[in-house]
């Protein structure tokens, strides 16, 4: 019996499209390697999965050299997309400018705070001064809090062993009273106690 065509769009089941997953990317393998042998190809296949999990497929070498070969031969084709800047880069050096700024801005309220600063700072610099002190005060606060924290907990241990201890101690002394209090037994027979000159009678 023939399978009805399936149709192209995302697997609503989560089980249903991991098993689908699971079973095409076999294939998908298995079809590359097949090429790969049959026609004497090098091939290179990267998957990532929904969850961000990767299988890669070098058939000749590794996933590097098929990449570097992939760059060299774009190279002359893309020489335009190259000499453009990349977005990540852009992003990096925008923000290591805004840090750059953010560190004058703190090396300079620094300087002002000690007395050593040259005239007065301005709105954006003491806002940014006042945003940079409250954050070092709350992590200060936090650690002054976790050791606070840390050292009644130590002490309540302490304490806990101390009584224990005490207990102890309390039970082998009641043990050792009770061990040495004789406790006089009355009786009836008299025991005769023997001197040199004779027999001395109680």
């Amino acid at each position: 019996m023939a399978r009805g065509k399936v149709q192209l769009k995302r697997i609503e089941n989560p089980v249903h499209r991991q098993v689908t997953f699971c079973k095409r990317r076999a294939g998908l393998l298995k079809k590359a390697k097949e090429l790969s042998v049959l026609c004497d190809a090098e091939i290179g296949l990267v998957i990532f999965s929904a969850h961000g999990k990767l299988y890669e497929l070098a058939t000749k070498g590794t996933m590097q050299g098929v990449i570097e070969r992939y760059l060299k031969f774009t190279h002359g084709t893309q020489s335009e997309a190259i000499t453009e800047p990349h977005p990540l880069l852009m992003d990096a050096k925008e923000e290591t400018n805004v840090l750059k700024q953010e560190i004058d801005t703190l090396q300079k309220g620094i300087r002002y705070l000690f007395g050593g600063g040259l005239g007065t700072l301005a709105m954006d610099e003491l806002q940014v001064l006042e945003k940079n002190l409250e954050m070092w005060m709350y992590h200060v606060r936090s650690m002054k809090m976790n050791i606070m924290s840390q050292e009644i907990q130590a002490l309540r241990d302490k304490e806990g062993t101390l009584k224990a201890a005490n207990t102890y101690l309390h039970d082998l002394v009641l043990e050792n009273t009770s061990a040495t209090n004789f406790v006089p037994f009355a009786t009836d027979i008299s025991y005769p106690l023997f001197l040199q000159d004779g027999i001395f009678q109680l």
